[in-house]
């Protein structure tokens, strides 16, 4: 395993092919700086480029927030108008390496998600959450609109939750999420732990090369018109079916056995 990057806001670990990173900043409900979301970006592509690396965990130190956001400072200050534009820009390359990470990413939802917290949840591919935890997006309610986090939520809400959410700034539970299929598991705290570990190590079982592929393709042709996603979808089918883990995997069913991935 290669070594990882020297980071300060958060923590790396590995287990099992499996990455967890922390936002630790739990004093301040581990806020979307500006060196957060450097050693995020950091830490998220030194797992992507790592092969001892299947799957990434995200998730927050501490019990009260999983990510509360931007620090509202950061809005003003010293800094010139344009400088200020070009910084908040690594929220949006942040949520385009995201998507293209090539590795499943478990938001492990450990307190609340708010605002650009929020979007950090949403860009996962798929989040536990404990039953305390809320989400929303009060930017409304300090004169702000939630411009960047909305290419994120507006693909994984629907249209009337999402425009209630941002109009109104209120926050809502994990359960009502639940209902609308943002969260795929809702927990108590005592079972957050197990939960994601769970599901982490049953991703992680599965073929990567398999999974990198069909992940790309996944947010790759969500946004193509029909015609266009189903020619992209069909000339991904023949590289599928060429690769080494899918053979394998075809074998091992047919042999009724436990199939044996090589990633390749």
């Amino acid at each position: 395993m290669s070594s990882p990057p020297v980071v300060s806001d958060v923590l790396l670990e590995v287990s099992n092919s499996i990455a967890t990173i922390t936002l630790n900043r739990p004093e301040q409900r581990n806020p979307l700086s500006a060196s957060m979301m450097r050693d995020l970006r950091a830490a998220l592509e030194w797992s992507k480029r790592e092969p001892a690396v299947a799957v990434v965990v995200l998730t927050g130190a501490g019990d009260r927030a999983f990510c509360a956001g931007a620090d509202l400072s950061g809005f003003g200050g010293e800094q010139a108008p344009l400088e200020l534009h070009d910084g908040r820009h690594a929220l949006a390359d942040l949520f385009v390496e995201m998507a293209e990470l090539g590795k499943p990413i478990v938001g492990r939802i450990n307190g609340h998600a708010l605002a650009g917290g929020f979007g950090l949840a949403c860009a996962c591919d798929l989040l536990v959450a404990v039953d305390t935890a809320s989400f929303g997006t009060p930017e409304i309610n300090v004169g702000v609109w939630p411009m960047i986090i909305q290419a994120v939520l507006s693909r994984n809400l629907p249209r009337k939750v999402l425009i209630e959410m941002v109009m109104l700034g209120d926050r809502w539970t994990a359960t009502q999420l639940q209902q609308y299929g943002l969260v795929n598991r809702v927990v108590p705290a005592e079972r957050l732990d197990q939960e994601t570990a769970d599901l982490a190590a049953r991703l992680a079982a599965k073929s990567t090369a398999i999974m990198r592929l069909g992940r790309d393709s996944f947010y790759r042709q969500q946004d193509m018109n029909f015609a266009a996603a189903l020619e992209y979808l069909h000339s991904l089918v023949a590289l599928v079916t060429l690769t080494d883990d899918s053979v394998e995997g075809r074998k091992a069913f047919f042999e009724k056995r436990q199939p044996r991935y090589s990633g390749r």
